[in-house]
């Protein structure tokens, strides 16, 4: 992800939309606020995409899409488009001011794709954001309008279907669409004057809806246009009986279940089961999900269904269109697997989760942190089903299990979501509880808040030794005296021994023995034991190389170069701080890059360097306005700050350190870590 946006590279060619395109360029030069608005399968989408990158241009700070349609809760709206833009938000507070701080100073324009089932939250968002930052441009596509005084909506009509009597089709965008998909699968495809009739009175048939066109053509192997016009008519004789159906829905229904109707009954078994992905999903999602004796052969079925555009491909992920997926749903209630395929969808999903944690400590960090953030929303849904359907166990143990894309990720503050609301549903003598409430005391310590940390850890320890599940009771214990130590009730001697104690109970490739040495050296460096805490650090990384290991690696250093810096080796300490830094920005952990940038400001003004102190703080500042500085507990943070900041005044005065200082705070969170990595 760059500054440049997002936009998908387009799979197949754009064909036609040449007047709707240059209607959308007018409008965005007149108004910020742009709704595109049609039935399924009418293109919106598509015109929306092509649309944005015609105008890209326009916008320096980039085009972004965010696709909703994998979105059911309205709470998490605005997690989702934040996070398009690599914001995670860490703290209490609200998601929308985070979002709204970001974009205020930049130039750019935001796809909101599919928002009908979110009208509301929607409307409310994109007002706040229109308000709050005003270069930004926005296109949505929806089904229904957003209703708002400002929007000005751009009703997207099916193709015109040519006349009976038309002799020349080459000007006609339905036909065109047709014969360029049939190609793809039918590269022989005869077009004399007979063919070419029968593929308008197709086009007409299918009163020039794209999706509908689109499937059509993608029967035409082994078939000529006559023959595949032919048995359209005989289908929608039979079968068009959408009485009370808009039209255009009845049509596109009734192409749908003829293209159903031509699949072999694999293929359809496969599509209705594929309709329990909300989003993208890869072929192993899908095997996973899908794959029994019945289906034996799901990456072989799910080409072919790919080949007939019932599937879309995106590099080497697949998704159905919202329309696709509405049909395969309703077979899939037909064939009585809802339920199955829900509890498949989120077994695979707490399968793969228990995958990432077994194997974070090692060398496919970046491998695992890419494959969570692609299935953000498959995660997502799959928690969302369990807390509505009352699956309680299923929701816990999910959400304690994905510890790594909190604790790691910087997927705090929706980590924190997920385990209070599947806490707060789940009777209190459930088993299952133990993970959940020591992977939320982690977070609270991330956040700074002590108080809920102890609180969460002390619940912790009981539930795990209730249900004698010792793990959890070292990791809960281990929160526990993390907290305690930084709220002074536990001295820094009897932290350590504590700690000790604790470990000697985990597996050596547990996630506790991942913090341990941190926590350790903290206490030694907090006890002016510098030369101890650099010792166990120099340890623990030599550990973490030889297993690849870089998230905790990272944080390890960003502790090493308080050590260090506290003996006075300020060079070394500035190297410690800009590996953490580098590391921490690549896992999009924000909390963990923000602290090495404070850092290395207190290393700049300690060498003197007012300018780049002040320049790194105003940086800072910006990082934490935006997703949320530390809870008040968390005071140390604040206090070396302000020393910072006295001190870079003092070496560069009170005017040129507030030029440097708006200067890092007008900077943007890549320019900013781009600066603090320079030497």
């Amino acid at each position: 992800m760059t500054r440049c946006g997002n936009l998908p590279a387009e799979m197949n060619s754009f064909v036609g939309r040449a007047t709707e395109l240059e209607e959308i360029a007018k409008l965005l030069t007149r108004t910020r606020l742009l709704t595109l608005r049609g039935p399924g399968g009418v293109g919106k989408t598509r015109l929306a995409l092509r649309a944005a990158r015609n105008v890209r241009d326009d916008y320096p700070d980039g085009v972004w899409v965010a696709e909703l349609s994998a979105e059911s809760d309205g709470g998490l709206l605005i997690h989702g488009v934040a996070g398009v833009f690599g914001l995670h938000t860490q703290a209490e507070r609200p998601a929308l001011e985070s979002l709204i701080e970001y974009l205020a100073d930049r130039r750019l324009l935001i796809v909101l794709d599919t928002c009908e089932h979110l009208i509301d939250s929607c409307a409310a968002m994109v007002v706040a954001v229109l308000t709050g930052a005003p270069d930004v441009q926005i296109i949505v596509t929806s089904r229904q309008e957003l209703g708002l005084p400002l929007e000005v909506v751009m009703v997207v009509e099916p193709f015109p279907v040519p006349p009976p009597e038309a002799a020349d089709l080459a000007d006609h965008d339905a036909p065109s669409l047709f014969l360029d998909r049939a190609r793809a699968v039918a590269p022989g495809l005869r077009t004399d004057d007979r063919a070419m009739m029968a593929v308008a009175r197709l086009c007409r048939r299918l009163d020039g809806m794209p999706l509908a066109i689109e499937l059509a053509a993608s029967h035409m192997r082994g078939l000529s246009a006559t023959q595949l016009a032919d048995q359209l008519d005989v289908h929608f004789k039979l079968l068009a009986d959408g009485e009370g159906l808009p039209a255009r829905h009845q049509t596109l229904c009734t192409a749908a279940g003829w293209s159903h109707e031509l699949c072999t009954p694999a293929e359809r078994l496969l599509w209705a089961r594929l309709s329990v992905f909300p989003a993208a999903f890869d072929v192993e999602a899908a095997r996973g999900v899908c794959e029994d004796e019945r289906l034996p052969d799901v990456p072989g079925v799910l080409a072919t269904l790919a080949a007939k555009s019932v599937v879309a491909r995106v590099g080497d992920r697949y998704r159905l269109l919202d329309t696709i997926r509405d049909y395969g749903r309703d077979w899939l209630a037909e064939l009585g697997e809802n339920d199955l395929m829900t509890r498949r969808h989120r077994d695979h999903y707490l399968s793969a989760a228990r995958r990432m944690g077994a194997d974070w400590y090692g060398p496919n960090q970046l491998e695992w942190a890419c494959w969570a953030r692609g299935e953000l929303p498959n995660i997502r849904a799959a928690l969302d089903r369990c807390l509505t359907a009352g699956d309680h166990g299923g929701a816990l143990e999910l959400a304690g299990d994905l510890w790594v894309l909190w604790c790691h990720l910087g997927l705090v503050r929706e980590g924190r979501h997920y385990l209070d609301r599947a806490l707060a549903a789940a009777p209190v003598t459930d088993r299952a509880r133990s993970k959940p409430l020591w992977v939320a005391a982690h977070l609270a310590l991330i956040r700074g808040d002590m108080s809920l940390a102890r609180d969460r850890a002390e619940e912790g320890v009981e539930s795990a030794r209730r249900h004698g599940d010792a793990d959890a009771e070292a990791h809960a214990l281990l929160a526990l005296a993390e907290a305690r130590l930084f709220t002074g009730d536990l001295d820094l001697e009897s932290a350590r021994a504590y700690a000790l104690r604790v470990a000697a109970g985990l597996d050596p490739t547990s996630p506790g023995m991942l913090f341990l040495p941190s926590f350790l050296a903290l206490t030694a460096t907090f006890g002016g034991d510098f030369d101890e805490a650099v010792r166990i650090l120099r340890e623990a990384h030599s550990r973490h190389e030889v297993r690849g290991e870089l998230s905790q690696r990272a944080m390890d250093d960003y502790v090493l170069s308080l050590a260090l810096f506290g003996r006075g080796d300020v060079a070394e300490a500035s190297a410690a701080a800009r590996a953490a830094l580098e590391v921490k920005w690549r896992l999009r952990d924000t909390v963990g890059s923000v602290l090495a940038i404070d850092q290395l400001a207190r290393i700049a003004a300690a060498a003197e360097d007012g300018h780049r102190a002040a320049w790194l703080l105003g940086a800072a500042q910006r990082i934490w306005t935006t997703f949320g500085p530390p809870a008040a507990e968390a005071d140390t943070l604040t206090a070396l700050r302000e020393a910072v900041g006295a001190r870079a005044v003092c070496l560069i005065g009170e005017t040129a350190y507030a030029r440097a200082f708006n200067e890092g705070a007008a900077s943007h969170f890549e320019g900013a870590v781009t600066y603090a990595l320079r030497d």
